[in-house]
């Protein structure tokens, strides 16, 4: 359930959903998302849905993977934050489309686990960091794109003050836990 035959269907399942993107799908296509899930539920990891990774957490759907990264890359941007880490994937799709990702998870085993996994593949340009991300990573502001993989009540202040003032965007889910809508911010 891990060739690259069943990674191919999901491609296919994302373009029929309208994905268009083909650099996006292509990183997709070739991201191992069964290695950033537990072992007991690889034979899942090509389903578009979310799946949990322990400290009830989980690693996004597919769908929303590939929406919020076209969404960062239509800008070109070179230095990306992305809030919430979790099990790596999303900052894993992002380092072949971009120069330098930097990601922040506030559960510590989280961030480690991602950190091997980012070893383990040779992903030489993330740089994963255990924190708040609510208050995003300033020494490394500004940044040209901000993700965030977590939902916000509202938009934090500190991440629109890291953003890079000539054109940085922000993609983050705002709202609650029964609806939930997806913001793009641009700064300038």
């Amino acid at each position: 359930m891990t060739s690259q035959r069943t990674r191919n269907r999901l491609v296919e399942r994302l373009r029929e959903k309208g994905i268009r993107n083909e650099k996006v799908l292509d990183v997709i296509g070739n991201t191992p998302r069964h290695l950033f899930v537990d072992e007991a539920l690889a034979s899942r990891a090509y389903e578009d849905t979310a799946l949990p990774i322990g400290y009830n957490q989980t690693i996004s759907q597919p769908f929303i993977v590939a929406v919020m990264t076209d969404l960062v890359v239509q800008s070109k941007p070179k230095k990306v934050l992305e809030i919430g880490t979790g099990s790596g994937y999303q900052a894993a799709v992002l380092a072949p489309l971009v120069e330098k990702v930097y990601t922040v998870e506030r559960i510590e085993p989280l961030a480690s686990q991602a950190r091997q996994r980012f070893r383990k593949l040779g992903i030489r340009n993330v740089r994963a960091s255990y924190s708040d991300g609510t208050e995003g990573l300033p020494e490394f502001a500004p940044y040209d794109a901000i993700i965030t993989t977590a939902a916000a009540e509202e938009i934090p202040e500190a991440l629109l003050e890291q953003l890079s003032p000539h054109g940085g965007r922000l993609i983050i889910p705002v709202g609650g836990r029964s609806r939930q809508t997806l913001v793009v911010v641009t700064r300038n």
